[in-house]
């Protein structure tokens, strides 16, 4: 094993020990499914963005030791640690608000997280073939070339593979680090991308504990001075005064959210609040906050409340389900009520185009319809919104909305850009209860910020709701949990960034170039 993939820097500096844990072992396994399990603390509430730093060195040095069969194994396990902690708010939502057994929530559960932990699995298999085709003297290069880009490119595949899962993306673990800098350019999987190099690289430094080790320092300490110096540009400048906003966070039980009986208990809570805030200029309210079709309460409802709102001269978006009467279809939606702006669309909507696979649609409907109560849910049957819709125009501004899940795809959000000069996102977190999901939800909402440069606007039905500038600071924010009112201010901007000018173009060309270039390489070598 060891002694027959050296890396010259290894022998010298590692106990036997410590490689047979690897190499044999279930320590090994229990090493680096604790170095998962704590990756997440990275991640927001806890923001220690530096274990970013130490949780994959600890996989990468697992893989030093290894078979390729063996460092898969250890892959997975790292997945299970990592996953199993940052995504385990899984389970609330489908045991508490699903109505799922403990048995039926725990194995969904358990299945999804055994799923994504195969993306590490492949990593591992794959780093280590590497590492043994390469010849000895270039088995650095492995570390610090092959490994950073082949979990960019598995971090990249996640969001996009079955329609994409790109929670926890390694480099949303950097919104409080001067990485965030990179993110107007790079996009939030250029920073994944950075954190994994520079993890990379402080390995490299430790393993050769000599000389050399300065010199890898320093393109550490180059890394992190780049991200500082790109944050100290503006990319994006003023377009006109700022507005008064006031985010509606009812504080709705998600078990009575789609029962009939408790809506109009619901709606007076939303109409009590936002009446005490015609001060704004704009009203938000969460995700679905109405849950009646949007016909049945144009009359009742939608027409008074736009009347209440044009005497105040405020404007106000909304989510509430919208029926398609021809089709049958139905969509989750937010409507603007623009009352502010000479406008011929006085009453638009955005139909949700990015759903949640289980939670919103059934993939192979036919199949798994009945087969536990989670995926009976009415919220279940949403029908996705076109993809080119237009921008919703309030207040004087055109806002880039997302609705839920949808932010978490910066690649689909640049397609308002650069004519949105705010960006929006009405949520329902109250699938989660209290766990990291809020909390993780609303650092991607600030990866979003930074990527764009451009204000957001959060309004969740129980927090965490925020308002949050262009460099991606939350300067405004609720409790969880509670019936509250985020009332601050926001400034429009207008300008584009060069990851809203070219999206992941730049990134994904990195990536497949350096690992192209990595495979051409080590066949060069072993020629």
């Amino acid at each position: 094993m060891l002694n027959k993939i050296d890396l010259n820097i290894v022998e010298s500096e590692l106990s036997l020990k410590y490689q047979s844990w690897f190499a044999s072992s279930r320590i090994g396994y229990l090493l680096v499914f604790i170095a998962g399990a704590i990756l997440p603390l990275a991640f927001s509430p806890v923001n220690f963005y530096l274990i970013a730093l130490l949780s994959p060195a600890v996989l990468l040095y697992s893989f030093l030791f290894v078979t390729p069969q063996r460092a898969a194994w250890l892959g997975w396990w790292f997945g299970m640690g990592f996953f199993g902690v940052g995504v385990s708010w899984g389970f609330v939502a489908i045991y508490i608000f699903g109505l799922s057994s403990v048995f039926a929530s725990a194995v969904l559960t358990f299945i999804g997280i055994s799923l994504m932990a195969a993306f590490f699995a492949l990593q591992g298999y794959v780093s280590v073939l590497f590492i043994r085709k390469i010849h000895i003297e270039s088995k650095v290069f492995v570390l610090i070339v092959v490994f950073p880009l082949f979990w960019l490119l598995l971090e990249w595949f996640r969001g996009w593979f079955l329609t994409g899962f790109p929670w926890i993306s390694l480099g949303y673990s950097q919104t409080g680090s001067v990485l965030s800098g990179y993110a107007a350019v790079l996009g939030v999987y250029g920073i994944s991308w950075l954190t994994a190099l520079s993890s990379s690289l402080l390995l490299v430094a430790f393993l050769f504990k000599n000389k050399k080790s300065i010199f890898v320092l320093v393109g550490v300490m180059a890394i992190w001075f780049g991200g500082y110096s790109l944050s100290l540009v503006g990319w994006t400048e003023v377009a006109g005064e700022p507005l008064k906003v006031s985010l509606i966070q009812g504080n709705v039980e998600q078990i009575n959210k789609w029962d009939p009986n408790h809506f109009e208990k619901r709606k007076q809570r939303y109409l009590s609040l936002t009446r005490k805030h015609w001060d704004s200029d704009l009203v938000l309210w969460p995700e679905n906050s109405l849950t009646v079709f949007h016909h049945q309460l144009e009359e009742s409802l939608l027409k008074p409340l736009a009347e209440e709102a044009k005497k105040n001269n405020t404007d106000i978006i909304l989510g509430l389900p919208v029926l398609d009467l021809e089709t049958k279809e139905y969509f989750s939606s937010l409507m603007a009520i623009n009352n502010s702006v000479k406008d011929s669309r006085k009453i638009q909507f955005y139909h949700k185009s990015h759903l949640v696979p289980f939670g919103e649609y059934i993939p192979l409907e036919s199949l798994f319809r009945g087969l536990i109560t989670f995926f009976d849910l009415p919220m279940s049957g949403f029908t996705p919104g076109q993809y080119d819709q237009k921008l919703l125009t309030a207040a004087g501004q055109k806002i880039a909305p997302t609705i839920c899940y949808e932010d978490a795809f910066g690649e689909d959000l640049i397609r308002f850009l650069p004519e949105a000069t705010l960006l929006l996102n009405a949520s329902n977190n109250a699938w989660y209860g209290d766990s990291f999901a809020p909390h993780q939800h609303l650092q991607i909402s600030q990866m979003r910020a930074l990527e764009t440069g451009r204000d957001m606007m959060r309004v969740t039905t129980n927090g965490v709701s925020a308002l949050i500038n262009h460099q991606g600071k939350i300067t405004s924010r609720s409790p969880q949990f509670e019936s509250y009112v985020v009332t601050g201010f926001v400034q429009p901007r207008k300008g584009i960034t060069p990851y809203v000018r070219w999206g992941n173009v730049f990134v994904l060309f990195v990536m497949f170039f350096g690992l192209a270039g990595s495979v051409v390489y080590s066949r060069t070598k072993n020629s």
